[in-house]
């Protein structure tokens, strides 16, 4: 299937092999993983758990939603403007330029439309009406992240491409120009050649993967977006280590922190962080706005759609977090950020079944599920 990608041969190779952060295999993580990330008691989920386990694991009627178009079409009063179009999909607006994070508009997190995690929340606007991008940030290969039919239908623009090494092979088997994509190692930068924006990419506690022979093929990365005038901080999907403390050192403070919230599981605590842990990265990192990415579209783990929603409110306000919870297609400034609002809870979340994942002949899913599906 076109949608599993491509694998990085010749100098696109040679420069992975060169990165300090390969193995020899692959890539891998360099942070000592804390054993207490884990919870050893708990056992990785199996496919009867993703397709049967939990409850309210989608919401019960569709969530309130925003069209960003009339906020779009003026500037941000401050500079620094981001709107959550589900998932880890983010437009942010810094200092005149769109960045676009993770993007996904696909109707499943899966190789394949017939089966795999499906959407329980369309984005709030159409691929096609966005706004001109100046930048498409990728922060590593997993289905959610990386979207063949997105990207697809943004090749046939002129946007350039950041993402982390190897990544680009499956960039160029979607339509990508070679010369439109730029694949960092961690700590190397990318300087938009119009202005004074640079993105680099910075370490974060992960894997990759789009098929079953492929795990740590591409590098993962977290992303630093820096101007003269703003910071902002986003995490891909890692979990919780001490390198974030180096992120603050070398590339902090931030204004906005984007961190991952969603689609954890006890088991898989150390490459995802979940609300509790991603309060200790905003931490770590030094604090800054905090707006939750990764929950609220897809159905990735057993606990309910809202959960992360939930445990960050009512964390975020004992330990006095400037907690940003806009609705999807919410255009919101860290520099105005007000009190969140549950919206969440306006809608009547009853049992809902998880959408159903059935096993296609081309793209078998294994009996069980040694990492999380993202």
């Amino acid at each position: 299937m076109k949608s599993l990608g491509k694998k990085a041969s010749g100098p696109r190779l040679e420069k992975m092999q060169a990165s300090p952060l390969w193995s020899g295999s692959g890539f891998r993580n360099i942070y000592p993983i804390d054993p207490a990330l884990r919870d050893p008691s708990a056992t990785m989920p199996s496919l009867r758990d993703f397709l049967c386990g939990g409850e309210r694991r989608a919401p019960s009627a569709p969530l309130p939603a925003d069209n960003p178009l009339d906020a779009w079409r003026k500037p941000a009063q401050s500079g620094l403007r981001a709107t959550w179009l589900g998932h880890s999909t983010v437009l942010i607006e810094i200092d005149g330029l769109r960045l676009l994070t993770d993007p996904v508009w696909g109707p499943r997190a899966s190789p394949t439309r017939l089966a795999g995690p499906k959407r329980f929340q369309p984005v709030p606007i159409k691929l096609k009406q966005l706004p001109p991008l100046d930048l498409v940030l990728v922060s590593h290969d997993h289905y959610d992240h990386l979207d063949y039919p997105t990207i697809r239908e943004l090749a046939k623009t002129d946007v350039p491409f950041v993402t982390a090494l190897g990544v680009g092979a499956h960039l160029e088997a979607f339509g990508v120009r070679p010369e439109r994509i730029t694949e960092l190692d961690w700590w190397e930068s990318y300087r938009h050649p119009e202005s004074d924006l640079t993105v680099t990419a910075t370490p974060s506690q992960h894997f990759s993967g789009r098929g079953l022979k492929d795990r740590n093929a591409t590098l993962w990365s977290s992303l630093s977006i820096r101007s003269d005038r703003h910071s902002v901080f986003f995490s891909g999907d890692t979990g919780l280590s001490g390198q974030f403390a180096e992120i603050r050192d070398r590339m902090g403070p931030f204004d906005l922190v984007m961190l991952e919230v969603g689609a954890h599981h006890p088991a898989w605590g150390d490459i995802h962080l979940g609300p509790d842990n991603a309060l200790k990265a905003l931490d770590l990192l030094g604090g800054g706005a905090f707006l939750p990415v990764h929950w609220g579209t897809f159905n990735l783990a057993m606990h309910a759609w809202d959960a992360p929603a939930q445990s960050l409110l009512a964390s975020g306000e004992k330990e006095n977090v400037r907690l940003m919870m806009p609705r999807l297609g919410q255009a919101v400034e860290p520099a105005h950020a007000e009190r969140p609002h549950p919206w969440w809870r306006e809608v009547d979340c009853v049992a809902a079944p998880p959408a159903p994942i059935a096993p296609e002949a081309d793209a078998p899913l294994p009996k069980s599920m040694p990492w999380p599906l993202d």
